[in-house]
Formats: C-alpha cells, sequence, structure tokens
C-alpha cells in the first residue's frame, strides 16, 4: 500500500523557502531595511565636487552615524572615482536633507546635513561643513531646532562672519 503523504514534499519546500531566506539576509534585503536607507549624490553648487551623505550601513533609521565623502567629479561620466575627503558623525534621528548655503558670507557654498528626531517632536538638528583644499571641517552644529524651523538660518547665526 503506497503512502500519499505530502511530508516530503513540504519539507523540500521548506528547505528551499530557508535557503532562500538565508540568501536574502546575507544579501542585506531582510532584517535591516536597506532599502529605506538615505544616501544622496549631489554636486557642490558652483564647483565639480560631488558630495555623498549616507545613513550608516546596517544601521536603524532612528539613530547612528552618517557619513559625508567629496569626489572630485572628474570625469563627469565617473564622477565618484577619485575620493578627496571624507567625514563620519554620529546622528540622532533620520537623514531628511543635504542642503548648500553661503552660511559665512564668503561666497562659497557650504554643506549642510539635516536630521530630523524620530521621537513625537520631530526636532531638528543640522551640522555645517566646509570643503576646501582637500579637507572637511565642521562649521557649525545646532539641535533642538522646531518642526519648521529654517536650519541654514540657525547655522548662519553660529557661524562668525569673516572680517
Amino acid at each position: 500500500m503506497a503512502s500519499s503523504s505530502p511530508a516530503p514534499f513540504l519539507l523540500k519546500r521548506a528547505c528551499l523557502l530557508l535557503g532562500f531566506s538565508a540568501l536574502f539576509v546575507a544579501n542585506g534585503a531582510l532584517g535591516n531595511e536597506q532599502g529605506s536607507r538615505y544616501i544622496e549624490k549631489t554636486r557642490i553648487p558652483g564647483a565639480r565636487e560631488v558630495v555623498v551623505v549616507a545613513e550608516g550601513e546596517f544601521e536603524p533609521r532612528s539613530i547612528g552615524s552618517y557619513s559625508l565623502r567629496v569626489y572630485s567629479g572628474v570625469p563627469d561620466r565617473f564622477p565618484t572615482d577619485r575620493f578627496l575627503a571624507g567625514i563620519i558623525r554620529p546622528r540622532d534621528g533620520a537623514l531628511e536633507s543635504v542642503q548648500f548655503a553661503d552660511l559665512d558670507g564668503d561666497g562659497r557654498a557650504d554643506i549642510i546635513v539635516a536630521i530630523r528626531s524620530v521621537g513625537s517632536g520631530g526636532y531638528l538638528s543640522a551640522d555645517a561643513f566646509r570643503f576646501e583644499g582637500a579637507s572637511l571641517r565642521l562649521l557649525a552644529t545646532v539641535s533642538g531646532l522646531g518642526k519648521r524651523a529654517n536650519p541654514v538660518d540657525a547655522l548662519r547665526k553660529n557661524i562668525k562672519q569673516p572680517n
């Protein structure tokens, strides 16, 4: 008498699904929400350099770190081929935007990274950087700004104007 039990078929199917799940986890497709990670690439206005800002790999969106990297932007076809400078900073919230503004009135665009807290207050913080030569320098940082605050205005107040 032959058994028509579905057990061997189900066991094979379960092993196949577990194998695929392990492959997705190993590739970062499950468990760390890599698809929702903030990453942006843009040119510095009036310059050739390209800026890349990204939340830290395998970190939660709500807290961790972010990287700011500057590349030569040359050649146009491969603008991130030549790394020039970079920095890693802590963040308490999710990256919201990358902006550029001349904060100190010297005619050069500074790099501004805005971070939004994920709590009920939705507070805003921001870091401002100057790229000069082959280095990045933190110019100012602000935190605890209201939901609708303008981080550029808040940062501008914290930076000394050139003489």
